[in-house]
């Protein structure tokens, strides 16, 4: 079994010893827009192993999207963590989570474009192979299935409790796939039905996907420090990521 998520630090010191994982700011401009995201990377590997493009929660990008990046890093692959608000945003509480992400939700052409416009940035990343996967939590999560009835064009998606629902109008038509899911069943943004439905949607839509369900786990079990952190979950659901990674690059 992989090391836990929650000892990441110490992984990272641990796999120092065999590896120089490097991270750095990213800037990059979308519709006159400038974002700035972060790439980690190992730079004693002569090849990385894929692209993994990592969607920020509502509260934007923050450490731990670094982290989580780093982490993969470690595993040997290119880590983009995307910023979809802009550069300067600076959100610093519950009503700037709210407005900024609520601005998302409400206009999804915008929020399309900068997803979009991330995965193709992510082609001009020197040393990231073309092979990418999306990844998100919880905002992030709904992100990466925006992104993939979107028809945005990488290999594989992976929503972390993330926010589900499709809007009106929406459909998966164009989604490549495959989706994977790891998800609570005491999320109370986005709970075992409306799962079901998004399954239900995957299933009839011919998209292949699968889900791991946490019983009892709630709407951010995989956010250290979180009232709603559960370490198993959070390690097994880490465990599923890399072991998805492993079979799509």
């Amino acid at each position: 079994m992989r090391l836990a998520t929650t000892t990441a630090v110490l992984a990272l010191c641990a796999a120092g010893a065999q590896a120089q994982i490097t991270g750095e700011s990213h800037s990059y401009t979308i519709d006159g827009t400038e974002f700035e995201g972060y790439v980690a990377r190992n730079s004693d590997l002569e090849e990385s192993r894929g692209t993994v493009l990592i969607v920020h929660d509502w509260d934007g990008l923050t450490d731990y999207e670094r982290r989580r990046a780093d982490m993969l890093a470690a595993a040997g692959y290119t880590a983009f963590a995307i910023d979809v608000y802009g550069a300067d945003t600076d959100p610093q509480g519950m009503e700037d989570y709210q407005r900024l992400s609520g601005e998302m939700y409400q206009d999804r052409e915008t929020f399309r474009a900068r997803l979009l416009g991330a995965v193709e940035e992510a082609g001009s990343i020197e040393g990231a192979p073309a092979e990418m996967v999306m990844i998100g939590y919880c905002f992030g999560g709904a992100a990466v299935l925006e992104a993939a009835r979107a028809g945005a064009e990488t290999q594989g998606f992976v929503s972390f409790h993330g926010g589900l629902g499709t809007p009106e109008g929406q459909t998966w038509e164009a989604a490549t796939g495959p989706i994977q899911f790891y998800h609570g069943t005491a999320d109370p943004v986005s709970g075992p039905d409306a799962l079901a439905a998004t399954l239900t949607e995957l299933q009839e839509a011919g998209i292949d996907h699968e889900a791991q369900i946490f019983g009892g786990a709630r709407h951010s079990f995989t956010v250290w420090g979180s009232d709603d952190y559960m370490l198993e979950a959070d390690t097994e659901s880490w465990d599923g990521l890399l072991d998805f990674l492993d079979a799509t690059f």
